[in-house]
C-alpha cells in the first residue's frame, strides 16, 4: 500500500512528558467501569480501522485520527497498567528480545505440495483425481503461490494465541512475538469466533517495500537481501520482535487447518470466505474452478499478469474443492493428494551483449558478466547475466555484439543460456580473458585442473574487500552492520587491511565516515565485538580458506577443538577429518603454512577473538532417517531456510555434510542456481535431491 501508520512504536502521551526514573512505582489505581468500557471500545475501533486499512485497503479515517484513538489507548493503559493485555493493539511492536525461539507441534501436519511444470503434469494429476473419485464431479480451487513463509496462526476464543514456521510440517518455530507485529494479522478475530481455530498464510514482503528497505540497508553499510522471500523470512525469524516490527511485512491466509465450535463449511471456497468474515486476509485473485480448462485459463491469464502484482509469484496452487472428496483422497507421506502446485517454466528473453566484464572475488577468481541491452525478464528489468567462467564462454562462443538467450528462473541471477548464431552479422568480436587482475593489474593463473583464472596477487584490493565482506558475512562471523558499502569505504580509507582491523577501529574512526553517524558507529563497533565470541567453527569458515565452506569448518573444528591444533595438523592428519580428501587437508595446511596468516590468527587471538570450539551437548539419538550415516551436499539458495540451518537439521539426523561433491557422496541437496557441485552430482551419478524431495524425505519428529 501506498502509505504507514506513523504509530509503529508505542506512542508517547501528548504531552511527551515521561515520569522522572527516580519516581516510586504507584500503587495500581482501581479501575472505573466506563474506563474499561472505553478502552474495549478503543481497542475495537483500532482493530476495525486496522482491517479496513491493511486487509481491505479501504480506509475510513484518516492517519491523524487513527493516531489519536492509539494515543488515547496509550494513556489509559498506562494509567491504569492492569488492563494491559498481550492481544491490545498497543502491544504489536513487540518485547524484549528472545534468547531463542521454541518450538510449537501443529495441530495438523503443515504438509509441502507436490509441484508440476507443465499443463500434460497437470492433466495426468487431474486424471488420477478422476480416477480416485469415479463417477464424481470435482471443482477446484485455484490460487496464486505467494513467494514467502509459511506459517500457522492459531486463535483460541477469537484471540491470537500462538504462531510458528512451518518447521518439519510437524514442529515449527515459535514465532508469535514477531507475527504480532504484523498488522494484517488480526490479534482479534471478527465476527462469531470459533473456539479454535489454526489457519494457515504466507507472510511475504511487497516488491516496492522491499527495494526501499535494500536502500535503507545499503545507506546503512549492510549486507542486502537477495529477494522479496528472503527478507521476509529473515524478517519473521528476529530474535528481536522490534527489528520485525520496523520490516514491512503482509499476509495472505489460504488454509484452514483446525476449526472447532461453529458449523464448518463443506468445501474449501467457503472456507476461505469464512476467513475473510473472521478479519483474516486472503488473496482476492483466488477463483473456483468449475473444470481444469477453467484452472488452465487461469494459470494462462496470470503467466504474465503476475508480474504487474507488488508480490512475488512463481506459480499456481490447485485444490479439489470439496473437503469430503479431499478426506478420501487423503495424503502420501509429505504431501496432500488433493492439491498441487503448478510452477511456471523458467523465463528466457533475447538480448544483446554489449561488453563483458570481469569481476574478482575473495579468492582471487575472476568471474566474467555479460553487459546487456536492458530486457524485461521475469516482471524486472536485467542488465548483466553471469557467464561463470572462461570455458562456458567458449563452449557458447559468446562474442560481444551477440544476441543471445537469457534465463532466469525464480530470482536467481539471469544468466546466458544460448548464442543466436543465425543474426551473426560478422562485426561481432570473440572474448579473450584478461592476461592481469583487472582490480590491481597483478599476474592471473589459471591451476591445473580448474576453470577459474585468479588473480595472484593477495593483497589485491577486490580479494580484500570481498575477504571482508565475507569474514563479517551472517555465516561466518555474523557482524551486523558490516556490509559491501561499508567495508568498501574502511578500505578506501585504508583504515582496514585485514580482518584483525576490524576489531580495532573506534566509534570516532567510523562516525566519520559517509552514512554514518554517531548511533550507527557505536552499534557497529558494539557489533564487531560481540562477534569474537562465534567460536572455531565460524572463524574457519570466515577466514576464507579455500575448499573450506561451513561443513569442512564444522567437521575440522569438532575434530581439533583449537585453531593452534589445526594450524600444527600434517595433510595426513587433516585427511583423518570424515570427508576432508587430500585437496582440502592440502589447502588448509597451505593456509596455515603463510606467514601473513599466521600473524593475522595470532592477532585475532590477541584481540580476543575465540579461537576454541565450544563442547557441545551430544544430541539425542538421531530419529530413524534416509540421511543417517550418509554423506550429504547441501549447494545453491534454498527458499525455506538458509544453507546452514539445513546442514545442521541434517548433523541432527546423523548425517554427514560436506562441501565438496565426491564419489562418496550419497545425496546433492540442490536449491536455486547451484552451480558447479549439481554438474559434478551428474557427472559422478550421485543422486541430486531438489527441495521440496528433500522435505519429503525428513522423518516426523
Amino acid at each position: 500500500m501506498a502509505r504507514n501508520r506513523t504509530t509503529t512504536q508505542p506512542v508517547e502521551p501528548p504531552d511527551g512528558r515521561a515520569a522522572p526514573a527516580s519516581t516510586p512505582p504507584a500503587a495500581p489505581a482501581a479501575v472505573p467501569e466506563e474506563v474499561r468500557r472505553r478502552v474495549d471500545q478503543l481497542r475495537r475501533a483500532i482493530e476495525h480501522h486496522n482491517y479496513r486499512y491493511y486487509v481491505l485497503d479501504a480506509p475510513e479515517i484518516s492517519d491523524a485520527e487513527y493516531d489519536a484513538l492509539m494515543r488515547e489507548l496509550v494513556e489509559l493503559e498506562q494509567r491504569y497498567p492492569t488492563l494491559q493485555s498481550p492481544d491490545s493493539p498497543t502491544q504489536r511492536v513487540g518485547g524484549a528480545p528472545l534468547p531463542e525461539f521454541g518450538t510449537v507441534r501443529h495441530r495438523t501436519p503443515m504438509l509441502s505440495l507436490d509441484n508440476v511444470y507443465s499443463l500434460e503434469e497437470l492433466r495426468a494429476w487431474d486424471a488420477r483425481i478422476r480416477r480416485l473419485l469415479p463417477g464424481e464431479s470435482v471443482q477446484y480451487v485455484a490460487e496464486l503461490k505467494i513467494d514467502g513463509l509459511a506459517v500457522s496462526l492459531e486463535y483460541e476464543q477469537g484471540r491470537f494465541a500462538r504462531g510458528a514456521t512451518r518447521g518439519d510440517g510437524v514442529t515449527g518455530e515459535d514465532i508469535t512475538q514477531n507475527l504480532r507485529t504484523i498488522k494484517s494479522i488480526p490479534l482479534r478475530l471478527r465476527a462469531s469466533a470459533p473456539v479454535r481455530l489454526d489457519v494457515r498464510g504466507e507472510v511475504y514482503m511487497i516488491k516496492s517495500e522491499f527495494a526501499r528497505l535494500n536502500e535503507e540497508r545499503e545507506r546503512r553499510g549492510e549486507p542486502l537481501f537477495a529477494n522479496p522471500r528472503n527478507a521476509a523470512a529473515g524478517s519473521v525469524r528476529q530474535l528481536d520482535p522490534r527489528v520485525t516490527a520496523s520490516r514491512p511485512l503482509n499476509i495472505f491466509c489460504y488454509q484452514v487447518g483446525t476449526l472447532e465450535g461453529i458449523d464448518v463449511p463443506s468445501t474449501h471456497w467457503e472456507r476461505l470466505q469464512l476467513l475473510k468474515e473472521l478479519g483474516l486476509r486472503t488473496n482476492p485473485n483466488n477463483r473456483r474452478c468449475d473444470s481444469l480448462d477453467e484452472v488452465i485459463g487461469f494459470i494462462e491469464h496470470w503467466a504474465e499478469r503476475r508480474h504487474q502484482l507488488d508480490y512475488e509469484t512463481d506459480g499456481i496452487v490447485i485444490k479439489v474443492d470439496r473437503i469430503d472428496q479431499q478426506e478420501r483422497l487423503g495424503f502420501t507421506a509429505k504431501s496432500p493428494r488433493w492439491a498441487i502446485a503448478y510452477k511456471y517454466p523458467a523465463e528466457r528473453a533475447i538480448t544483446r551483449v554489449r561488453a563483458i566484464e570481469v569481476n574478482v572475488g575473495r579468492t582471487g577468481a575472476l568471474t566474467p558478466v555479460a553487459v546487456l541491452d536492458p530486457v524485461r525478464l521475469g516482471g524486472t528489468t536485467v542488465s548483466r547475466a553471469g557467464l561463470h567462467n572462461e570455458d562456458i564462454i567458449r563452449k557458447l562462443d559468446v562474442r560481444v555484439g551477440d544476441w543471445v538467450a537469457v534465463q532466469k528462473a525464480g530470482e536467481i541471477i539471469p544468466e546466458v543460456v544460448e548464442v543466436l548464431k543465425e543474426r551473426r552479422t560478422g562485426e561481432e568480436v570473440p572474448y579473450t580473458f584478461p592476461e592481469t587482475c583487472p582490480v590491481c593489474g597483478a599476474r592471473v593463473v589459471r591451476p591445473e585442473g580448474e576453470a577459474v583464472w585468479r588473480c595472484v596477487n593477495r593483497r589485491c584490493r577486490a580479494q580484500l574487500v570481498e575477504g571482508l565482506i565475507h569474514f563479517a558475512s551472517r555465516d561466518a562471523m555474523d557482524i551486523e552492520g558490516v556490509g559491501p558499502a561499508l567495508v568498501t569505504q574502511l578500505v578506501e580509507k585504508e583504515l582496514v587491511r585485514s580482518p584483525a582491523d576490524l576489531y580495532r577501529l573506534t566509534e570516532t574512526q567510523l562516525a566519520g565516515l559517509e552514512r554514518m553517524g554517531p548511533k550507527s558507529a557505536r552499534n557497529v563497533v558494539e557489533a564487531i565485538q560481540a562477534s569474537k565470541t562465534r567460536g572455531l567453527e565460524r572463524l574457519l569458515y570466515a577466514l576464507g580458506i579455500r575448499h573450506v565452506g561451513e561443513g569442512t569448518a564444522h567437521d575440522v573444528a569438532e575434530h581439533f577443538g583449537d585453531i593452534h591444533a589445526v594450524a600444527r595438523a600434517s595433510v595426513e592428519q587433516l585427511m583423518e577429518v570424515p570427508d576432508v580428501g587430500e585437496v582440502v587437508a592440502r589447502s588448509i595446511r597451505e593456509f596455515f603454512d603463510e606467514p601473513r596468516n599466521q600473524e593475522l590468527v595470532a592477532e585475532l587471538e590477541q584481540l580476543g577473538v575465540a579461537i576454541t570450539q565450544a563442547r557441545r551437548e551430544a544430541p539425542p539419538a538421531a530419529v530413524a532417517s534416509p540421511f543417517l550415516g550418509k554423506r550429504v551436499v547441501v549447494t545453491g539458495t534454498l527458499s525455506r531456510y538458509s544453507r546452514r540451518e539445513v546442514q545442521q537439521l541434517l548433523q541432527s539426523l546423523g548425517a554427514q555434510v560436506s562441501d565438496s561433491v565426491s564419489k562418496k557422496t550419497d545425496y546433492v541437496i540442490a536449491g536455486e542456481s547451484p552451480g558447479s557441485k549439481l554438474d559434478k552430482a551428474r557427472e559422478l551419478g550421485v543422486q541430486v535431491l531438489d527441495e521440496e524431495s528433500f522435505y519429503r524425505m525428513l522423518p516426523e519428529r
